[in-house]
């Protein structure tokens, strides 16, 4: 939890001499999540545990800074986030006796994510219209509630890094996909405790900035 918060306030804090120069601005964003769970056994050796992608989705707010004149800048936002995978629970007899099958996991986030950005504004006017850009970062996620599963244990804070790319359409809108690896993890199995899980999301979003 410290090295996650720490995370967060270094890039806030090497944002700070920045922000008397930058355009800061606010919009709203939503988008469609495509989630899974990569599951791991170190140090043990059996069948391994799958579990299916499955589809959620995501609204906020997000703040943009943009240094003028050199393309890069911070953004920050505060989102809900609705992801989960499907767990082929049955293919293990330890939980095929207690009445587990194919279950279904949402897990409901709060995400705080914080990335550097690049624009690319050097089109000689046609950045208006559109313009490319790319971004990366970690992404906090706080677990606000999950569906019951008593086969697992979840982390109530977690630690993404999530890279993406996208345009941005007459200064206004901005259409973005972006991929987030998990690097702390989110579950691990109650029974088998030497499972664990980390989750990985495609997200593609689309933000109006006002």
């Amino acid at each position: 939890m410290r090295k996650i918060l720490f995370s967060i306030v270094t890039l806030l804090a090497l944002a700070a001499p920045f922000t008397s120069q930058a355009e800061m601005r606010w919009g709203v964003t939503a988008g469609a999540i495509v989630s899974d769970l990569k599951w791991s056994q170190p140090g043990f050796h059996m069948q391994k545990f799958s579990s299916d992608q499955s589809l959620g989705y995501s609204a906020g707010i997000i703040g943009e800074y943009e240094i003028p004149g050199i393309g890069f800048g911070i953004d920050l936002g505060l989102q809900y986030a609705q992801r989960g995978a499907t767990m082929n629970l049955g293919d293990f007899p330890i939980w095929q006796v207690e009445g587990y099958g194919t279950e279904r996991s949402y897990l409901h986030y709060l995400d705080i994510p914080v990335h550097v950005r690049f624009k690319y504004t050097n089109l000689q006017g046609f950045e208006r219209k559109l313009a490319p850009f790319a971004f990366v970062g970690p992404t906090m996620s706080i677990l606000l509630a999950h569906n019951d599963i008593k086969a697992y244990d979840y982390k109530r804070v977690n630690l993404g890094i999530e890279v993406g790319a996208g345009a941005e359409i007459f200064r206004n809108f901005q259409l973005s996909c972006s991929y987030t690896w998990d690097v702390t993890g989110t579950s691990k199995t109650v029974m088998l405790s030497n499972f664990n899980s980390k989750s990985r999301n495609w997200k593609v979003a689309l933000t109006y900035f006002f």
